[in-house]
């Protein structure tokens, strides 16, 4: 049965140690990778929460390098309703889509003004990890974006995400893609980013899920040792997946003309598709079909769906070569 997971109270932690509310900073004075962990970019995903406040009350602190830990959008999770949990993924605009130096030089909602605020700290850091959830119940995705450097880092991880590797999205950029982070291999130097969607914003499992990619990234980014983190972090590495992580590269989107977008079926994501021209939706009388054979079917959901929104991604199986 699923256990409901339920919004953390932030106290104090929410004030943070660098003069910018929520976000808090610990450099070890020792040579190293700056990590910048990010979570509540949307009001609405606890599982992020979660983790970052298990990291603060435990005392986690770099043993090389610096972290950044980050509760990002606080307005809209103080909105937050378990009953209606879509209305704190933001109060003005989703901040998910203001990462541009445009929008954040224009301060025309609650979201690109912090955004903003949260700028020099995205800037500073080498590697980034951003913590997101889902609006529906579906398996954990780990995001790469298009840069090899990414795709390396999440194979590497060993995790039991399946990897998606994406774009992004059409109606603005992702903090995961500012700057230097969206650069080519060539010429982004040391940087990393990725984004997890850990499963259902209510589903206590997403927690654990955060709480194993962020110790994964710990180690990886060789902040800590493997004997210091389990000792402050018990219990939050989970086992190596048994298998390599299903890796999908994302080739169409479906979007919706209105809110009356609906599916053949109730899909949950990660159904595999065999045949081109299969019936999957219906888009204000047309018919959605999958544009290729072995078509997988990424964050199908019509919670949100209005003109203009996503509704799912069309990816295909990349081999692990």
């Amino acid at each position: 049965m699923q256990q409901t997971l339920e919004k953390p109270e932030l106290g104090s932690w929410r004030t943070g140690n660098t003069g910018t509310e929520g976000v808090w900073q610990f450099d070890s004075g020792r040579a190293g990778r700056h990590l910048m962990i990010a979570a509540l970019v949307h009001g609405n995903e606890l599982c992020g929460a979660w983790a970052l406040l298990g990291m603060l009350r435990q005392g986690l602190r770099p043993q090389r390098g610096r972290l950044t830990l980050a509760f990002c959008n606080l307005q809209a999770f103080d909105r937050f309703d378990a009953s209606n949990h879509d209305a704190a993924r933001f109060v003005d605009e989703d901040m998910n889509r203001q990462w541009t130096d445009e929008r954040l030089a224009t301060p025309s909602s609650q979201e690109r003004r912090r955004a903003a605020e949260l700028r020099p700290f995205v800037e500073q850091a080498d590697w980034l990890l951003d913590l997101h959830s889902m609006h529906e119940p579906s398996a954990p995705l780990l995001l790469t974006g298009l840069q090899p450097r990414n795709l390396a880092l999440a194979r590497s991880l060993a995790g039991r995400a399946a990897i998606v590797i994406d774009a992004g999205h059409s109606d603005g950029v992702r903090m995961r893609d500012y700057g230097r982070f969206s650069g080519s291999d060539e010429s982004a130097g040391p940087t990393r980013s990725l984004l997890l969607e850990c499963g259902y914003h209510l589903d206590r499992s997403s927690r654990e899920v955060a709480q194993d990619y962020c110790a994964r990234l710990l180690l990886a980014a060789d902040l800590l040792d493997r004997v210091e983190l389990e000792a402050t972090l018990p219990g939050w590495l989970q086992h190596d997946a048994a298998m390599p992580a299903l890796a999908l590269q994302v080739r169409a989107a479906v979007v919706a003309r209105s809110e009356h977008f609906s599916f053949v079926a109730p899909y949950t994501g990660l159904e595999r598709i065999a045949k081109a021209g299969t019936v999957i939706g219906d888009n204000d009388g047309e018919p959605v079909l999958t544009p290729f054979d072995d078509c997988v079917l990424v964050m199908p959901s019509t919670r949100q769906a209005r003109a203009g929104v996503t509704v799912v991604r069309l990816a295909s199986l990349v081999s692990a070569d």
